[in-house]
């Protein structure tokens, strides 16, 4: 396959919607491939007027290294950085209120990509594709449901009281003048939980 090749199967087989791709540095990546050893030159071809193309095949030492990095992939669980999970870790800086409100609305959202792709998913399993081909879609699917069921569950504890430490949340912002929680009353608040730990 050439390069351009690549990038048009990744783009129909709709690969760049489960790993980020950048299409401009393809031709970088694959001279770094061949660099390595991992792929190579098999032939080269032309058509028209077009320019000569290079068709790349996987070389043994680039099947196994492929083998290798899948299936520490699928194997080892890694820490990765959602924005959701950075803005949870920084929730205090906003009213429970307003908070309340922006879960409902990403609430409206999650149900609707989850319609979507729950939609989308049907559709490929009625045309009869094994769900193998599109298990990312599947994960995916998984992950909106859970966070669904987070973003309800926190903004009915934030709307009900019961989450530990909403009402000193509430004093903090009840306080303030210019919309913003003082930080050393923050942190005076919360040390003993974090000394106790």
């Amino acid at each position: 396959m050439h390069p351009y090749e690549m990038s048009m199967t990744l783009r129909e087989r709709r690969k760049d919607e489960s790993v980020r791709l950048n299409f401009g540095s393809l031709y970088s990546v694959v001279d770094s491939l061949v660099k390595h050893g991992l792929i190579e030159a098999a032939s080269t071809e032309r058509e028209g007027n077009r320019p000569q193309r290079t068709i790349y095949r996987i070389t043994d030492a680039g099947a196994t290294e492929a083998v290798d990095w899948m299936s520490d992939l699928v194997r080892t669980p890694v820490k990765e950085f959602p924005q959701f999970e950075a803005a949870l870790s920084f929730l205090p800086l906003l009213p429970p209120d307003d908070v309340a409100r922006l879960l409902r609305l990403r609430r409206a959202t999650l149900d609707r990509d989850i319609t979507v792709l729950a939609t989308t998913v049907d559709a490929a399993t009625a045309q009869g594709l094994p769900a193998i081909f599109a298990i990312e879609a599947a994960y995916e699917l998984a992950m909106l449901r859970a966070e669904l069921a987070f973003v309800d569950g926190l903004a009915a504890a934030i709307a009900d009281g019961t989450l530990g430490g909403v009402d000193m949340w509430r004093t903090f912002h009840a306080r303030s003048t210019d919309g913003r929680i003082d930080p050393d009353e923050l942190a005076a608040a919360i040390a003993p939980y974090l000394e106790g730990g």
